[in-house]
């Protein structure tokens, strides 16, 4: 009868309909979005349905499975759902990945809408403990209810997968690369690509494709911040992401000593130079404090965050002091929040991660008319001394 028949057609399309909604617990993505439904067969109550996976996904199968019989168990007359998968056709992944690239625009800065918050976490030079700060802040803020992403933009001595206490590989769909889930941090970092010992021997245009590919090749999603752990000094890493991401805000870290403060110093100043929107600094190792009288002794000296961040014209955003907590947390992979909140240090950069999301603005998505490395050459990015003409002045 053709009530029958109707009615039948409108119970397949809401069973249909009720797969293609389910989000990927991947990309966050529709399955129909993605193109990953091959096939849904009704009969009476029962449902069997067929997807196509892509081996990025595959871990992730028995959520899918759920989340689609979950999905259809809100649907009348439905008392039996199967799933069963199947490995994506070269052709399918294309699919999938050219429909996750129009739910992140390839033009600079990448992201979506313009609302995410870019910081550049760098140091005048290494073992200042930038990557802690980085990582940790990274996990403050997630632990926040903020959507985080995390880039290990320090592509010779990348931390970020231990800190982590991930040893994930690479997976992607398509040419798009899927960043690690890790404590509800989307991460990327080199550290996934090659073996911890191996060294990463790169120069400029391999440096700046890598760290380009990390921005524009990754499906990030929506985000709320992007914290990149940045390569000590200011040398080709730091400069491709300033054309990458023009006007994304930087923090300096520095430890209490001099020596430390003045190299960072540099940083800051090159941030400047680079079109970045320098927001603060963060003195690490500020003193240590003793568990059993909680008397600070300042090991590395004093005030030497705050010097650097009176000479840069910016707040000092915190002091984060000698931990042995925050030490063996970042050897093993586990956030100070998590084991012990109520150290020193875990108050203080949850303090810091405040402070920072709140000096933080949204990058302004626009397009670069030309390269701004070429701009940042033309100003003389590293200053020259004015050289001099034999009668004293100064050469033009």
């Amino acid at each position: 009868m053709p009530g029958q028949s109707e009615t039948a057609d409108q119970a397949t399309a809401a069973i249909v309909g009720a797969v293609g909604a389910v989000a990927d617990p991947q990309t966050g993505a529709a399955l129909g979005e993605l193109h990953m439904i091959r096939s849904v067969g009704v009969d009476e109550s029962s449902v069997e349905v067929e997807l196509a996976l892509a081996p990025a996904q595959v871990h992730a199968r028995d959520a899918v499975a759920d989340a689609v019989a979950g999905a259809l168990a809100d649907v009348d007359g439905v008392e039996r759902v199967e799933v069963r998968f199947g490995a994506m056709t070269p052709d399918e992944e294309r699919a999938a990945a050219a429909a996750l690239r129009v739910r992140q625009p390839e033009e600079p800065p990448y992201f979506s809408d313009g609302s995410t918050k870019v910081i550049l976490v760098t140091s005048g030079k290494g073992g200042v403990g930038k990557s802690t700060v980085a990582v940790n802040v990274a996990q403050a803020l997630a632990a926040q209810g903020k959507q985080v992403g995390l880039l290990d933009g320090d592509v010779w001595g990348y931390s970020v997968p231990r800190m982590l206490g991930s040893d994930g590989e690479p997976v992607g769909i398509g040419d798009l690369l899927l960043p690690e889930r890790v404590r509800g941090i989307k991460a990327v970092s080199i550290g996934f690509l090659a073996d911890e010992g191996s060294p990463v021997v790169w120069r400029g245009p391999m440096l700046h494709e890598a760290i380009q590919q990390f921005v524009s090749g990754v499906y990030w999603g929506k985000l709320d911040t992007l914290i990149v752990d940045l390569p000590p000094g200011t040398g080709d890493v730091p400069i491709s992401l300033a054309s990458l991401i023009p006007g994304a805000n930087v923090v300096v870290v520095t430890t209490p000593q001099e020596v430390a403060s003045r190299v960072a110093e540099r940083a800051g100043r090159m941030a400047t130079r680079a079109k970045l929107r320098l927001i603060g600094v963060v003195e690490n190792m500020s003193g240590f404090v003793c568990s059993h009288c909680g008397t600070p002794t300042e090991i590395f000296g004093e005030s030497g965050g705050q010097s650097i961040a009176d000479a840069l014209g910016v707040p000092l955003l915190g002091r984060v002091p000698v931990s042995a907590c925050l030490r063996s947390g970042a050897d093993g992979g586990r956030p100070i929040f998590a084991e012990d909140p109520d150290d020193p240090a875990a108050r203080a950069l949850q303090a810091i991660s405040v402070e920072i999301d709140r000096r933080a603005r949204a990058i302004v998505r626009r397009r670069i008319p030309l390269p701004l490395f070429d701009s940042m050459q033309q100003e003389h990015l590293m200053e020259r001394p004015a050289a001099t003409a034999p009668n004293g002045g100064e050469r033009s």
